[in-house]
């Protein structure tokens, strides 16, 4: 069996994905199923192009899980990433076919036989310091908006569906040089970053990178006073963000947005905990509010009772 690092809190969680082909997904959403069943939470994405998602349990369970999906044909190497949390930041365990593990909108990709060339955290500062290196962000507005790396391109999209349009207007802009550059694109995790480069390379862009194991593999392994980056990085769980090390960043979820909010935003007298933020207090009727204040008295209830409560869950959001 191969272990993940032993835990320093009650619940380890792992944010996993992997290309590679899945022909029969629902005999593989079965087996994930059983593998989670009945100790481990969170959500899995299965598609033909591969498998999505992050998990929390006790560290035993979780290598369970792990050992199980590295047993299916082709996920040998599935990226993982450890983090350690105090409460367990899933409620309920889905597993979920899906078109694609990461929604792009472009179907004729093949991000396993595809992609860019990896570059590990390790040697990730001299590459977009190279002043013939344009960097890209592939998240969406609301998580460059908390954090990035110093000097990167935000092409501040809704969702990642929309990149490739950006790319095909904006970015590819970007590369008119008399020398072509570099383009290195990071995310959170890896995946979003490693799918943009297969359309990259698709469009005829011949040198693409990406971050291997995106954001949360640099910050658990680079030096802080060396680091690039900027901020903390949002992830899709119930921590919300997180910093250098992985430790628990200061953001918090707006229940009635499920943005993330800085502590400045806290302060806002727009801001009511478990309501609203002043990102969407005007665009919420007084009957919202009252419903959104109602759930999460129900929740607070809940939480003194032991008990789960649904409108803990956070939505389905699963990227890496």
């Amino acid at each position: 069996m191969t272990s993940s690092p032993p835990p320093v809190a009650p619940f380890r969680v792992a944010a996993l994905y992997r290309f590679a082909r899945i022909g029969d997904r629902e005999a593989v959403r079965g087996r994930l199923e059983q593998l989670c069943a009945p100790d481990v939470r969170g959500i899995l994405l299965v598609a033909h192009e591969g498998l999505n998602g992050t998990i929390a349990g006790p560290a035993d369970a979780i290598d369970r899980v792990l050992d199980g999906i590295r047993a299916l044909p082709g996920f040998s190497g599935l990226d993982v990433k450890f983090a350690d949390a105090a409460t367990a930041p899933f409620r309920r365990m889905k597993v979920r076919i899906k078109a694609e593990i990461v929604t792009m909108g472009e179907p004729d990709l093949d991000p396993a036989t595809e992609a860019g060339t990896y570059v590990s955290p390790a040697e990730w500062n001299a590459l977009i310091a190279d002043p013939d290196t344009i960097v890209i962000d592939t998240r969406n507005d609301y998580e460059t908006a908390i954090g990035a790396f110093a000097g990167a391109v935000q092409p501040n999209t809704r969702s990642f569906r929309d990149f490739p349009a950006w790319f095909r207007t904006e970015g590819r802009a970007l590369l008119d040089r008399p020398t072509p550059p570099k383009v290195a694109m990071y995310c959170t995790g890896g995946i979003r970053c490693e799918k943009a480069t297969a359309f990259l390379k698709a469009e005829g862009v011949p040198e693409v990178f990406h971050l291997e194991g995106g954001i949360l593999r640099y910050l658990e392994t680079a030096s802080e006073p060396e680091s690039l980056w900027r901020g903390e990085c949002f992830v899709f769980d119930e921590r919300v963000a997180v910093g250098h090390g992985l430790s628990d960043g200061s953001h918090t979820l707006c229940r009635g947005c499920r943005m993330p909010v800085s502590e400045a935003g806290r302060a806002s007298p727009l801001y009511v905990e478990g309501v609203c933020c002043e990102r969407c207090h005007a665009t919420r009727t007084v009957e919202q509010r009252d419903r959104y204040a109602e759930r999460a008295r129900q929740m607070e209830i809940a939480e003194q009772l032991g008990i789960d409560h649904v409108g803990a869950v956070l939505p389905e959001r699963s990227k890496a």
